[in-house]
């Protein structure tokens, strides 16, 4: 599987911008899907996931900021993430996990999103 994540790059703070992760399997095949990130210095932290059945999970610190959605027919997850601020600078990566128990996970390569204030 592999996951090709897209879309970062350079906002001010209050700014917008729209994350795509494309599978090379159909997204329909995973249990969940979602985002991850990690800002510098930092551990990495779940931001966004979304189970196949639709159920979904934030961080509390993108609640009503962020959403996570997908395009079954594009393969494709997206993350849209409004009013961000500079402590959402991070290296953002697309995740899928698939299994009961006991999960595989398949990441993508990361995209950097900076945000300026």
């Amino acid at each position: 599987v592999q996951l090709q994540a897209s879309g970062g790059g350079l906002v001010q703070a209050g700014g917008s911008l729209r994350l795509s992760c494309t599978s090379s399997r159909s997204i329909n095949s995973f249990n969940f899907m979602g985002w991850y990130r990690r800002p510098p210095g930092k551990e990495r932290e779940m931001v966004a996931l979304r189970s196949t059945g639709g159920g979904t999970n934030y961080a509390d610190s993108v609640k009503g900021r962020f959403t996570i959605s997908r395009d079954t027919i594009a393969n494709t997850v997206y993350l849209q993430m409004n009013n961000l601020k500079p402590e959402d600078t991070a290296v953002y990566y697309c995740n899928a996990a698939e299994g009961s128990g006991a999960f595989t996970n398949y990441w993508g390569q990361g995209t950097q999103v900076t945000v300026s204030s």
